[in-house]
């Protein structure tokens, strides 16, 4: 399915002629260190994925960027169940800008031809794999809320809380909550007080974890009963 109404393209300068950095808020994409470790670091394990997966499972993402978290989510989830993925995205990248990126891993370039040409397409429901993919365009302010879903994991990868401060507040935070699943999870590479403080409030039992690359601290969490 083509979504019609894209809204503006992500606008990038490029650090090392290899890092997206987002001009509107001044932040990179990925680590510096090895953003697809990092995403291996922080969302797979960090939701203690694959292993919780079963047919039907639905993961949401705050912030879909590159694709790199689907990517290498695709990468982990090869040869199970027929899972979800739904993705939630304000400033859409440029498919070309996408690839360029993505080109730094080769292990998620590998894989990513289908994605880039879905984006490419305009298309904002598709398949990768044993994954159904649904891309979210807009506020999320406004598109969370309208959601119908509940995910088992959340992977919550905005821009920084300090840049980017709508993506972690309270009232967003609490519509985490509420369209998560018993039992569900997230994980976040921030470890801000305030964050870890909303997410409680939202419902979720949070602790810190050991961050990626030397990172002191990341979040992490399931849906208290």
């Amino acid at each position: 399915m083509a979504d019609k109404t894209l809204p503006e393209a992500a606008q990038l300068s490029w650090l090392e002629d290899a890092i997206p950095v987002a001009t509107r808020f001044d932040d990179p994409y990925f680590s510096l260190k090895g953003g697809l470790e990092e995403t291996r670091h922080v969302f797979i394990a960090g939701n203690d994925l694959p292993a919780r997966l079963r047919p039907g499972f639905q993961i949401a993402e705050l912030g879909f960027g590159t694709g790199l978290n689907l990517l290498t989510l695709l990468l982990a989830a090869r040869g199970g169940p027929e899972i979800r993925f739904t993705t939630f995205e304000a400033f859409p990248m440029a498919p070309q800008d996408m690839a360029r990126a993505l080109q730094h891993f080769p292990e998620a370039d590998a894989v990513s031809a289908p994605l880039i040409a879905a984006i490419a397409a305009g298309e904002t429901r598709f398949s990768l794999g044993n994954i159904a993919v649904e891309i979210l365009h807009g506020d999320v302010r406004e598109t969370l809320p309208a959601w119908a879903g509940k995910a088992d994991a959340w992977f919550l990868d905005g821009f920084s809380p300090a840049k980017n401060p709508e993506m972690w507040g309270e009232d967003l935070m609490a519509e985490v909550g509420l369209h998560t699943a018993p039992g569900g999870s997230f994980a976040t590479y921030t470890a801000a007080g305030h964050v870890r403080r909303a997410l409680a409030g939202a419902g979720f039992a949070v602790r810190r974890q050991p961050g990626f690359a030397g990172k002191r601290h990341m979040s992490a969490g399931r849906m208290e009963a």
